[in-house]
């Protein structure tokens, strides 16, 4: 019988430095084959994501996106990921979308901090308050447990009740001031237009840009990107495929050579030397390959257990 994993029956085995070693490690393995294929109908969306990984195996994630769902007692995301045999194209597992996207989506920007953010980084800003704000709670907590964490989002009851569910956690309500004061920033919103200002950030601040995945979102204005080392987690997956990338570069404000590396790079050749002042900032594309990577950790703790 082929697996279904559920975040009940597989979260309890994971934790985050272990996935965020994965990664890393997972891009010192031959380069990932991706694909996307994104379908749309007015504002809602299906999204999937297919890679395949020699010796790792394949993946495919589709999930849809229907903003208007919430307001009918339905979640705006849904969907799931298959996973197939390397070596005989067998389907393996089917693991649940909220589970395998939500440990992906954190493990990968934790892993991008950890490699590009100041050691001594203690101040740590989310901005917005969904889910994936909660994982990265969680993720970045494991790696510096005495981490002091703000939280702003749009709402300011949406940013207070994940503070409540994580205590520690403290809402902010001037966001300019929130991000002048951080380490290490993290956006994770919905927004079409840039919600961070370049001039905002102090000198050394490492910026984790998540949210946008069409080619019209962006969080960060040019400024921003003028002022910071960019690195992505995947050329293939971000430069050509986003708009935080794809709006500055069809304007000219930034050019490909402006993308110092991506996960491969830094895995192949370490993580160049950065000055104390040094910006820097990482497009958390969340490409196929990532799903492939966090998939294959779930299924291997779960056989692991059987």
């Amino acid at each position: 019988m082929i697996p279904v994993l559920t975040r009940e029956a597989v979260e309890p085995l994971l934790d985050w430095m272990t996935l965020s070693d994965a990664l890393l490690e997972g891009h010192r393995r031959p380069p990932a084959q991706v694909e996307d294929v994104l379908l749309s109908r007015a504002d809602d969306r299906l999204l999937s994501r297919s890679a395949w990984i020699d010796g790792m195996g394949v993946g495919v994630k589709s999930v849809t996106v229907f903003p208007g769902n919430p307001a009918k007692g339905r979640p705006s995301v849904q969907g799931a990921m298959l996973v197939f045999d390397d070596a005989t194209g067998a389907l393996r597992a089917v693991v649940d979308n909220p589970l395998v996207t939500r440990w992906k989506t954190a493990g990968d920007s934790l892993l991008g901090a950890r490699l590009l953010a100041r050691p001594d980084a203690l101040r740590y800003l989310i901005v917005g308050a969904g889910s994936v704000a909660e994982s990265l709670i969680e993720a970045f907590r494991a790696w510096k447990p005495d981490l002091r964490i703000a939280l702003w989002a749009r709402r300011p009851e949406a940013a207070e009740a994940v503070a409540d569910r994580h205590p520690g956690v403290t809402p902010v309500t001037d966001l300019a001031e929130a991000v002048s004061g951080a380490d290490i920033v993290s956006t994770c919103t919905m927004a079409r237009a840039p919600v961070i200002a370049g001039d905002w950030l102090r000198p050394g601040t490492h910026l984790d840009l998540i949210g946008a995945f069409t080619p019209d979102m962006r969080e960060a204005d040019d400024r921003a990107l003028h002022r910071g080392k960019l690195y992505v987690d995947s050329r293939a997956t971000t430069i050509r495929h986003i708009g935080e990338l794809m709006i500055p570069l069809a304007s000219g404000a930034i050019t490909e050579a402006d993308v110092l590396g991506d996960l491969g790079d830094l895995a192949a050749h370490g993580v160049p030397p950065r000055a104390r002042d040094d910006i820097t900032i990482y497009k958390n594309g969340g490409g196929a390959h990532l799903d492939l990577m966090t998939a294959r950790v779930m299924l291997d703790a779960w056989e692991a257990r059987q």
